[in-house]
């Protein structure tokens, strides 16, 4: 960091300062930035000696400032790309299987070829008529197009004309993996598709955004789910070399208005293999601080919604879901990720992929204590079993959990689980008394909710534990407004190995630094989801200004 000495480049002032620093707030105001660091926090008083000739002073007045948030699992290339390439049906806006069709016709007419409708994780119980659209469905949509709705990236519905194109018929022998678990085309009493499949989405033929256009896609879709809700920091689950490449040419641009961590999806982004020597594959430039290779990223089951995730338990249908790779290729992986210093995290829904994965790494000598420690993804969204989290604590691995899952589908797990699923489901505050450090995140991938992206709407989820009917989760287990902000900003930030740089206002530390309208303190809980954004700095300069003009 430069000396203390001199002037800052940027000033910004407010009300006051929710450092996330134990024992920092008192008196505190506002933050002198030098290039891309903080330099001091400082009362209003101070500020004056730390202005120079060309240092800028942005007083917010009353508004709070606080650290930027950090979301530490995202999908925004999908998301990006999602916007592009779909049509709109998810609840509320699709109330009904009709509403959604209709759409669909709607949305046909503006492109050609394939017609893709984005449905809501849990189509099926957010409809009224309390099913996913049929085969027949979508045929009435068009017989002569390609016609799918995607519903959560787990479970796809697809007409008749697309299972032709796909080269689906009564014949067709799905892959062994896809690399989002295993591949399922559900059948008839007689052997043909229903148009229903689960983790084949990327084995589809759907069309996707050109190069040429993913600028200006990201440009648009950093605002309107990121940056304006002040999140200044993504762990970022690749999807495409091009998508990674596109990031850093932003970022040498100076138009990227976060920080990127980014995971390398494997096998998809690129092969294990590949991801482990991504520097012969992926070609960066920019400045590490704007974007950076994390880790790589790895599928162990599926998800809830296709009945897919690897439970201890069986579904009230039948099967417990599989583990999506054998032990060799995790061994590999866990090996590679050490070996390139890069971060192993792996998908796993179900307890049961939980618990063998953490036998695995138990095996290999638990995971790596520093910046590289293995994270499990969604661990802590549903934990029917304290032996699953003694498994955890065995490995040393981070649980990556979901708040925003408790309002996207928590209510569901014993419709598909009975009473199994109706335990241990987001026991945020029970984990921490215990000494887990939880971290925050919208896991936003097509079929998001659309508040999923807002970290304000995830700490209303933490706090609030309401879900998308309006009825309430265990709400014995909901956590105070100080712990829900630590959970998205500095705890977040352990989570990517970098709170000794990101995640509260200290020091040395980036300035990523927001302003709320009003400071969270004073709110009722339910105001908190949809309390504002004003201002946004991210690496010391102005991404986002509401209050601007």
């Amino acid at each position: 960091m430069s000396d203390e000495a001199g002037p800052a480049d940027l000033i910004i002032l407010g009300g006051r300062a929710i450092t996330m620093q134990h024992g920092a707030d008192e008196g505190a105001h506002g933050v002198a930035i030098r290039g891309e660091r903080i330099l001091r926090v400082i009362r209003r008083a101070e500020a004056e000696g730390l202005t120079g000739p060309n240092t800028q002073v942005r007083d917010l007045g009353d508004r709070p400032i606080m650290p930027g948030f950090v979301d530490v699992h995202a999908h925004s290339e999908v998301v990006f790309r999602t916007d592009y390439e779909t049509v709109d049906v998810r609840a509320p806006r699709c109330g009904s299987i009709e509403d959604v069709c209709d759409a669909l016709v709607d949305g046909g007419r503006d492109r050609e070829g394939w017609i893709v409708g984005q449905g809501n994780l849990f189509f099926d119980r957010k409809l009224r008529d309390g099913r996913l659209p049929s085969r027949a469905d979508l045929d009435r949509v068009s017989r002569d197009r390609p016609v799918a709705v995607r519903a959560g990236g787990h479970i796809t519905v697809l007409n008749t004309k697309a299972l032709e194109v796909a080269g689906i018929d009564r014949n067709y022998k799905p892959a062994d993996y896809s690399v989002t678990g295993l591949p399922v085309v559900e059948r008839d009493a007689n052997g043909d598709p229903t148009g229903v499949v689960k983790e084949m989405d990327t084995l589809l033929p759907f069309p996707h955004v050109d190069r040429s256009q993913l600028r200006d896609a990201f440009r648009i879709g950093l605002e309107k789910y990121f940056t304006r809700f002040g999140v200044t920091t993504i762990g970022e689950i690749s999807e495409t070399v091009d998508g990674v490449e596109t990031f850093d040419a932003m970022a040498q641009a100076g138009e990227l208005p976060v920080s990127y961590r980014v995971y390398l999806w494997a096998p998809g982004t690129l092969k294990l293999e590949q991801a482990a020597d991504w520097r012969s594959h992926i070609a960066l430039s920019s400045r590490q601080s704007a974007l950076r290779i994390q880790g790589i990223k790895l599928f162990s089951d599926g998800g809830f919604s296709a009945k897919s995730a690897a439970t201890t338990c069986p579904y009230l249908t039948g099967g417990c879901g599989e583990i999506a790779f054998p032990k060799y290729f995790f061994r590999r992986a866990f090996e590679l990720s050490q070996e390139a210093d890069l971060q192993l995290s792996v998908h796993a829904n179900g307890d049961r992929a939980q618990e063998w994965l953490c036998s695995v790494i138990d095996e290999l000598g638990g995971a790596s204590s520093g910046k590289t420690r293995t994270r499990v993804e969604h661990a802590a969204n549903l934990m029917p079993r304290e032996r699953t989290m003694d498994w955890w604590a065995r490995a040393g691995i981070i649980p990556v959990p979901q708040p925003v899952f408790i309002y996207t589908f928590g209510e569901y797990f014993p419709d598909y689980l009975g009473e199994f699923g109706a335990q241990g489901r987001f026991p945020f505050k029970s984990l921490m008394s215990r000494g887990w450090r939880l971290n925050g995140s919208s896991d936003v991938w097509i079929g998001s909710e659309t508040e999923a992206t807002n970290p304000l709407f995830s700490v209303w989820c933490c706090l609030k534990r309401q879900t998308f009917s309006g009825s309430f989760i265990d709400v014995h287990e909901a956590l105070r407004l100080d712990q829900a902000l630590r959970v998205h900003t500095i705890d977040a930030a352990a989570a990517l190995g970098e709170d000794d740089v990101k995640g509260s206002l200290a020091p040395g530390k980036y300035a990523d630094v927001i302003a709320l309208e009003r400071d969270p303190f004073t709110v009722a809980v339910d105001e908190l989801r949809t309390l504002q954004v004003d201002y946004v700095a991210s690496r010391g300069r102005v991404a986002f200004d509401r209050t601007a003009g």
